[in-house]
């Protein structure tokens, strides 16, 4: 074996520096909208950064707009709906935990997808997915930081949970 193959590869590819810019602004946002709670109440910021969305998305895709079917308009909305009630309960909940914890909370959504499309969907989870359920619900249990044996969350942390059924649920919806 020559020294030169021998060695630790740490190339990263372009995509994967991709995905870790993604993942770091994805990060970033959390302390954005943590900080802007000081300013502006929940449902008007979640309210606000729609509105602005949807505003710029009408302007640049108007043309497309028009061929949009009466489906297309029941679907777009469930699925609104769903991140809306997503974003807003991760923003109410943000008053009172931290960005991180948030963050953590929010990211458990990955797990939860699986659960939900065999709930929903009959289609049960691989190998991999219970792993990474067990892994999650052990992650929750270590930030929630149980006492005397049992559980507590706080409100913000309860309204991030639910925020993380309806992130699934657009998800799944999608």
């Amino acid at each position: 074996m020559s020294a030169s193959s021998s060695r630790l590869s740490l190339r990263i590819s372009r995509q994967e520096l991709v995905l870790i810019f993604i993942t770091m602004v994805w990060g970033g946002t959390f302390l954005v909208v943590h900080r802007a709670m000081a300013h502006s109440g929940p449902f008007f910021f979640v309210g606000l950064r729609f509105a602005t969305a949807s505003l710029l998305l009408a302007f640049f895709f108007r043309r497309y707009l028009k061929q949009v079917t009466w489906m297309e308009i029941k679907a777009g909305a469930l699925i609104g709906l769903s991140i809306a009630g997503g974003y807003g309960l991760q923003t109410w909940g943000m008053q009172t935990i931290s960005s991180s914890q948030s963050a953590f909370i929010t990211a458990l959504y990955v797990p939860v997808v699986p659960l939900l499309q065999w709930l929903f969907l009959r289609r049960p989870p691989g190998l991999m997915a219970w792993l990474g359920i067990l892994l999650a619900f052990t992650g929750l249990v270590l930030v929630a930081g149980p006492q005397d044996g049992s559980l507590t969350l706080n409100a913000g942390e309860i309204a991030t949970l639910l925020s993380t059924l309806a992130i699934a649920a657009e998800i799944i919806l999608i």
